[in-house]
């Protein structure tokens, strides 16, 4: 077992709190929580087109054509949102749709989670959204649908999941999942079978396909470059940060520091010595940090801290 998956396990055991639903510390919970509710409103509003005996046609044009990603550029700049909002409606093939995309998130962001970072998921996510919405626009704009869609739009998360899948794997091909079956096998096994069942359960066209690429190009491209350095989450979660953060009042600052008030006890002790000190507050700070970088994001101190923590706890 690495030192990274040691105290990941660590974590567990100390029965560290739970994320809330949509906390912002966990950002596959909050990816969860918007699919389901774009789709549970969806479904409200078709049943009250259904209870008002209005045609499952009027409620696409009415209602899903204002979520959904329009193949024409000219009705996309009429309707600029469904660029994003696109890949948060999992609506038209039903709820095995968004379950199915929902469980295939969850096993290779989870692994992007543990591994890469926390801070990841959500703009590898958008990013192949984006690259396969454009790809969407492009390839109908080439005619390179053999048949005629007979609603030129898409949606549905299937390009986003696509491109956390790709990512994941394109950072962490030889990583061994359910290793409790003869040591398990490499994550690039359980890409290869979601490929294929993406690709079998996507439409004949080939618009479709062409989307689906284009999302995994998407997270193929951000891992490429988070390798050689440069890492495209930061500006996006920088930004999402200043945007919450709008309103919120600059805390003041103390002369106190941190290093001082929690990790030191001064107490009656001779002066110039220190003796260190483990609080359930600098384990909950080190497995946050964990969760947010990965293990290799803390320094040598806080990885002999977290150490001596763990054999304290008879870990």
């Amino acid at each position: 077992m690495g030192e990274s998956e040691r105290y990941l396990e660590y974590k567990h055991h100390r029965k560290k709190r739970r994320y809330a639903l949509g906390s912002d510390n966990n950002a596959i919970v909050a990816l969860f929580a918007v699919n389901i509710f774009f789709f549970l409103l969806l479904l409200l509003i078709q049943v009250g087109y259904y209870f008002g005996r209005q045609s499952a046609e009027m409620f696409n044009q009415q209602i899903v054509d204002w979520f959904s990603l329009p193949s024409s550029v000219k009705l996309l700049l009429q309707r600029p949102w469904t660029l994003l909002s696109y890949m948060f409606c999992d609506t038209g093939s039903g709820l095995m749709r968004l379950i199915g995309n929902m469980l295939w998130l969850w096993s290779f962001g989870y692994i992007l989670q543990i591994t890469a970072g926390n801070d990841k998921v959500v703009p590898v996510y958008i990013y192949g959204g984006l690259l396969g919405g454009i790809f969407f626009i492009v390839s109908n704009s080439l005619s390179l649908s053999e048949t005629t869609l007979s609603h030129p739009q898409f949606i549905g998360a299937n390009a986003s999941v696509m491109a956390i899948a790709t990512a994941t794997t394109t950072l962490y091909p030889n990583h061994r999942i359910f290793t409790h079956i003869r040591n398990g096998f490499p994550l690039w096994v359980l890409f290869l079978l979601y490929a294929i069942v993406d690709f079998m359960g996507t439409s004949a066209s080939a618009v479709h396909y062409f989307t689906h690429l284009g999302g995994g190009l998407g997270g193929f491209l951000f891992a490429l470059f988070l390798k050689r350095g440069f890492d495209g989450s930061v500006w996006m979660n920088s930004a999402y940060n200043r945007f919450i953060h709008i309103f919120t009042p600059t805390p003041k600052t103390t002369n106190k520091s941190t290093k001082d008030e929690i990790f030191y006890v001064v107490g009656n002790n001779k002066p110039y010595t220190k003796q260190s000190r483990i609080t359930q507050k600098r384990i909950d700070d080190l497995l946050d940090k964990i969760n947010e970088k990965g293990y290799e994001g803390l320094t040598e101190e806080e990885k002999t801290f977290l150490k001596k923590a763990s054999e304290q706890d008879n870990y």
